[in-house]
């Protein structure tokens, strides 16, 4: 990037130019045409981070992962001491159940919140962000892509319990090619869901402030849904205060805690993001 005319060149994080020992980004493998069939190098390259001028914190990374176990953990646990779900299966359902809730909250928060931050920045960071934009958005219509399309191809009327696959050599190709199709799509989509926990559907590659303010949006929202649809009704009032609760203020406090170290150690403010 050229200068400012203000002597120090103009920075795209909206902070202090990159400072001597931070961290270095991973490099990011090509994806070459062997790799399309590993379904963790597509996740790896769709739901993760990129952009190659990023701030790259291990020990942001260290928490955000730390934060998705422990909470998945403490829900799971809940649900079967509780009797909310009887077995594994049960909770692998509420769970899946759950990140639809989300991807719904999401799909209508994320254009709204991406625009006000787009709209609330000053040229030229609007169009540099303008242009960022559409990784988060590919990997957001990714997951929902990958989770809407087993039912889509049954609803459709594709495929159904009465399918005679042995009808036609036709029918049996079908069959493997599914079969093999969804063997890929499991893993690709479990790998994407945790990814995109973690990543807040790479919204760092917009910038690294809008993960942390956008997780914590979000976390809210699904919250207030938790507690206008009763969920959790069943379980002892303390035990259900601690799990509403524990999500949004954990999120929140973490969140906090990653953009005061942007700030104090990297020198990225929401402000001067905006250039405000």
């Amino acid at each position: 990037m050229s200068g400012n005319g203000g002597g120090a060149p103009w920075n795209p994080y909206g902070g202090q130019p990159p400072v001597p020992g931070r961290p270095p980004v991973p490099p990011t493998r090509r994806l070459t045409f062997g790799r399309l069939f590993n379904p963790f190098a597509v996740g790896r390259a769709v739901f993760t981070p990129s952009r190659p001028d990023r701030v790259h914190d291990p020990a942001v990374k260290r928490v955000q992962v730390v934060r998705t176990l422990v909470g998945m953990a403490a829900i799971t646990w809940m649900l079967l001491s509780y009797g909310l779900a009887a077995d594994a299966d049960a909770v692998m359902d509420d769970r899946f159940a759950q990140i639809r809730t989300t991807l719904i909250v999401l799909g209508v928060t994320f254009p709204v919140a991406v625009a006000a931050f787009i709209a609330a920045a000053r040229p030229p960071n609007r169009r540099l962000f303008l242009r960022r934009v559409a990784k988060p958005a590919g990997a957001l219509l990714a997951l929902v892509v990958t989770l809407a399309a087993p039912r889509l191809i049954t609803g459709l009327g594709y495929v159904n319990e009465e399918t005679d696959w042995t009808a036609s050599p036709g029918r049996v190709v079908l069959l493997f090619a599914l079969g093999a199709w969804l063997l890929w799509l499991a893993p690709f989509a479990l790998y994407g869901i945790a990814q995109s926990l973690v990543h807040v559907f790479r919204t760092a590659d917009l910038h690294e402030t809008v993960p942390p303010l956008l997780a914590t949006l979000l976390v809210w929202e699904v919250t207030l849904f938790d507690l206008f649809r009763g969920a959790y009704d069943t379980v002892p009032f303390g035990v259900r205060v601690a799990f509403t609760l524990g999500a949004p203020l954990s999120v929140t406090a973490v969140a906090m805690w990653e953009l005061r170290r942007l700030r104090t150690r990297h020198g990225i403010t929401l402000r001067g993001a905006l250039l405000r």
